[in-house]
């Protein structure tokens, strides 16, 4: 039965899905609703569930009733991987020494990488698909751009993924190469993006309101945000094809709705769908006592003397904490440490993050950096790159509650990144990192040194997203990061360009089967190489 172009209605109210768990689909489909099937996909209930599931698997992100399970899935996913090579943060524990941090990948670890990014959301999409894609077109289109929020982070991680053959059926669904899985997103969202303009522009600007926890189904913000998901894939690109890049940031910029370009615009998870989530990165930081202000950060922020410091970290109280402006005093941890006591750090700079703060899936200052590099690349934007490049400082500043009169001062200010310094005696570390770059914040110098401003600056404006921040540090080689104090790779990966990829888990494969499966995944790497040292397919430029 073809489903009417109209706005869905839920027949049960949002306490319901407040029951969901982060991946937990099944309880909106059992009997206690007392509905047939085909009742619940008509009034959105079937489908209303895995949507917000879905949304809450993007990122791994719960609400004060999951406890710290949700808390603990991000941290060995996401914080002990990209978040800290990215430069953002550094740890006050060691796990027992050799692990992620300092390049000795915990498979366990790898495999929840794996997991959160990647296979959490296949049941989730697959139960979507079989529902929707003929029936409910709009809502497939959702659940499409919803898989590639996710699964672009998974091939960013590893590389290949099962991508072309997933949702067919197939015990064993075959990997694709990155080139492979990035083509089939661009046209993915390309098909998405026409499902939803079309439902749009139709009159109907509404879809799902009650299940949607990230724009309450307001169909137009889809659009953009899938716009500005697909200028980020194409920018992604550029050093590896830069013919694919050019035309699909094109397509996003061209599109009558746009790309995000306002704080309204920006897709979250803070409240919504009947739910009040907690940012992961609280308890790590304020309960577990781990997470701590990354040294590359401290030489960035402090070195600018940038007023996003203080509304990114709190200042410390240990006697080594160097004085930054007016802002006061702050102390870093050093990256890839091995330092066992989960007491020699502890009182370095916090993260400023509460249990309030929204975790961000993409905000406009992002997009106006991703614009500023593709107009510096000759990509007809509409403005300059300079333009570009100073409004994604405004809007970060925006962002951050700081004053736009603030911007001029801070790019003309001359200030460079610092070094870095901590010594501790119990027990003893001792680090000295000079200043990694003379990079001003003015627009001057030649195009890559205008790219390395770019990229600064876009760093600190996407934190505390390190997953985007790592990937794009690798991309382009900016900004410049403090090399990890100790390398447990057994040289697999080079401390001074640091790790490239996350090796496939070795529990990935259960059969002869899937073992046969993951080897000829293997092969689509470069070399064959599933190393953490091997470059990605778009990890193609000089650096």
């Amino acid at each position: 039965m073809k489903m009417k172009t109209k706005t869905y209605k839920y027949i049960v109210g949002v306490l319901a899905l407040s029951l969901l768990t982060a991946c937990d689909f099944e309880r909106v489909n059992t009997n206690e609703f007392e509905l047939l099937p085909e009742e619940g996909l008509m009034d959105g209930i079937s489908i209303g569930g895995p949507i917000t599931a879905m949304e809450k698997c993007v990122f791994p992100v719960g609400t004060q009733a999951d406890g710290t399970a949700v808390v603990n899935r991000y941290q060995t996913a996401y914080n002990l991987a990209a978040d800290c090579w990215s430069g953002y943060f550094g740890q006050n524990n060691n796990w027992g020494g050799p692990n992620n941090l300092n390049y000795f990948l915990k498979d366990g670890w790898v495999a929840s990488s794996y997991a959160e990014a990647y296979s959490t959301i296949v049941p989730l999409w697959q139960d979507l698909k079989g529902k929707t894609e003929t029936q409910f077109p709009e809502a497939f289109a959702l659940a499409q751009i919803l898989k590639i929020s996710a699964w672009h982070k998974a091939t960013d991680m590893f590389g290949p993924i099962p991508y072309k053959q997933a949702g067919k059926g197939l015990i064993t669904v075959p990997y694709d190469s990155q080139e492979e899985v990035y083509k089939a997103m661009f046209k993915e969202l390309t098909s998405a993006i026409d499902v939803l303009t079309k439902y749009a522009n139709n009159g109907t600007t509404t879809l799902l309101p009650n299940a949607d926890a990230v724009y309450g189904g307001d169909v137009k913000k889809w659009v953009v945000y899938a716009n500005s998901l697909m200028l980020r894939l194409a920018m992604r690109v550029y050093y590896a094809d830069a013919t694919l890049s050019k035309q699909y940031a094109m397509q996003a910029i061209q599109h009558p709705y746009g790309v995000i370009k306002s704080k309204d615009d920006e897709a979250k998870m803070e409240k919504g769908a009947g739910l009040v989530f907690k940012n992961n990165l609280d308890d790590l930081i304020n309960q577990y006592n781990e997470c701590r202000m990354g040294s590359s950060m401290l030489a960035y922020l402090g070195g600018y003397q940038d007023p996003r410091l203080p509304k990114y970290f709190n200042t410390s109280t240990l006697s080594q904490a160097v004085t930054v402006g007016i802002f006061g005093k702050y102390m870093a941890v050093p990256t890839g440490h091995d330092v066992a006591s989960n007491s020699t750090f502890k009182n370095t700079s916090r993260p400023a993050i509460t249990n309030a703060t929204p975790t961000y899936w993409m905000r406009a200052s992002e997009v106006y950096f991703l614009l500023a590099e593709a107009a510096l690349h000759g990509f007809s934007v509409g403005q300059t790159a300079e333009a570009l490049y100073k409004k994604g400082i405004e809007m970060s500043f925006e962002e951050h509650g700081i004053a736009a009169s603030e911007v001029s001062s801070y790019i003309n200010s001359g200030l460079k990144p610092s070094a870095y310094s901590l010594h501790v005696y119990t027990p003893s570390v001792n680090v000295n990192v000079a200043a990694v770059s003379e990079a001003t914040t003015e627009w001057t110098g030649t195009d890559e040194e205008k790219l390395e401003k770019i990229m600064i600056q876009k760093w600190i404006a996407l934190y505390p997203n390190g997953q985007e921040a790592w990937s794009e540090y690798r991309r382009t080689g900016y900004p410049k990061l403090h090399s990890v104090v100790t390398n447990y790779s057994n040289g697999e990966v080079d401390s001074e360009i640091g790790i490239r990829r996350m090796r496939f888990p070795t529990n990935k494969a259960t059969s002869q089967e899937d073992l046969t499966n993951l080897e000829n995944a293997r092969k689509l790497l470069r070399g064959g190489q599933d190393k953490a040292g091997t470059r990605l397919w778009w990890d193609n430029k000089n650096h």
